[in-house]
């Protein structure tokens, strides 16, 4: 079952970033993410602001945006990033597939 919400630090575990990435993009970015806070002040993020932060990621790291491109990308076509972002996950699971039956064999 998924949960409802993430800590920062299950989030950069997620995105195999560290919380720091997590905290400046959230702050850079805060027209797309908005995480809620719980009474500590620290931030809870949800499914969908995990998968704004897996565009984000792709974008800077994979295709090599710089954050105002981010920003471009993000606002004029989102379901594009958003297939891209998913062919790459899917990508890498099939790849750590093959690389789980070449160990086997």
């Amino acid at each position: 079952m998924e949960k409802l919400f993430y800590s920062i630090g299950e989030v950069a575990e997620i995105l195999g970033e560290n919380t720091s990435a997590v905290r400046f993009w959230t702050n850079y970015f805060e027209r797309f993410l908005k995480p809620k806070r719980n009474a500590k002040g620290n931030r809870r993020y949800t499914a969908e602001e995990i998968e704004t932060l897996k565009q984000i990621r792709f974008l800077t790291k994979e295709q090599g945006l710089t954050l105002e491109g981010t920003q471009k990308a993000l606002s004029e076509d989102r379901s594009k990033v958003e297939s891209r972002v998913k062919a790459l996950e899917t990508l890498k699971e099939i790849r750590a597939q093959l690389e789980e039956v070449r160990k086997s064999l």
